[in-house]
């Protein structure tokens, strides 16, 4: 897909879209690789190795299409600004979810000692991650809060009108950059359970997409994602000195739905 999107830069046809706004909405499934976990706080201080964790995908259903719970679903918002006829600028919200494997077994480095029932020195010791140590999820969620550039380019048209309207079949193509603000979800230790939003670090992420646009005016596009998310500031219990970090890569599917949005003049007018 990169390689088509090389294409497409390179002998793309031209299309008017300076001055336009577009918007979408969608959803995403995703994917983590396995990542070390720091975890720090008064009494313990220690690293869980290649921890493996998977997103969570909400059954289709109402909740999906509901104004009251369209934000429950994994989703994508984005709102973009075409500065040139083949390039844009956006700012998204890419809302993953990001649940770790639980009882999976790691290797644990490290010491405890908070007069529990955990305490002791781990040095690559084998540990089982059951829930009475630890349940450790961002699912409300891995929230990434970014800015994009993007190309966008004709590869096809399609006239379906008499007026010579129909499909479009375009590529597009960026990166981008922003921060992520998880409410994270951590039960350590038979602690209290943490459930709050927090500035945890930052993410960086390319994408290539295929759009199939109607009329001029209403889209579908398919997206692939892939990034860095680095977590260096994790709220893990109520207790501010609590905490954890962690860094991993990622990659998203996207099916969005969207609307281009001309800026109306007198000489501008939506015709079908």
């Amino acid at each position: 897909m990169f390689l088509v999107a090389i294409v497409a830069t390179s002998f793309g046809q031209g299309k008017h879209n300076k001055g336009k706004f577009y918007v979408y909405w969608g959803w995403n499934h995703a994917q983590y690789t396995k990542s070390d976990i720091h975890f720090k706080g008064d009494g313990y201080d220690f690293t869980l190795d290649n921890v493996a964790a998977h997103d969570r995908q909400t059954n289709f259903g109402i909740k999906y299409f509901k104004p009251g719970s369209m934000t429950i679903p994994q989703y994508n918002f984005r709102l973009g600004y075409f500065i040139a006829d083949n390039w844009n600028i956006s700012f998204g919200i890419d809302h993953m979810k990001y649940v770790m494997d639980q009882d999976q077994v790691v290797n644990m480095n490290g010491n405890i000692n908070t007069g529990s029932a955990f305490d002791g020195s781990y040095d690559n010791t084998n540990k089982k991650l059951t829930e009475d140590f630890l349940t450790f999820e961002h699912t409300d969620g891995l929230n990434y809060a970014n800015l994009e550039i993007r190309r966008f380019d004709n590869l096809l048209r399609l006239p379906i009108s008499k007026n010579g309207k129909g499909i479009d079949v375009n590529i597009t193509e960026g990166v981008g950059a922003g921060i992520l603000y998880p409410k994270s979800n951590v039960k350590l230790m038979e602690r209290a359970r943490n459930d709050e939003f927090h500035l945890a670090g930052f993410a960086a992420a390319a994408m290539v997409g295929i759009n199939f646009t109607f009329w001029d005016y209403f889209f579908i596009q398919a997206e692939m994602k892939g990034g860095y998310a680095n977590l260096s500031d994790i709220r893990t219990t109520s207790d501010k000195s609590d905490k954890a970090k962690q860094s991993f890569a990622f990659s998203q599917q996207n099916l969005v739905f969207g609307a281009i949005i001309p800026v109306f003049t007198h000489k501008n007018k939506i015709n079908f």
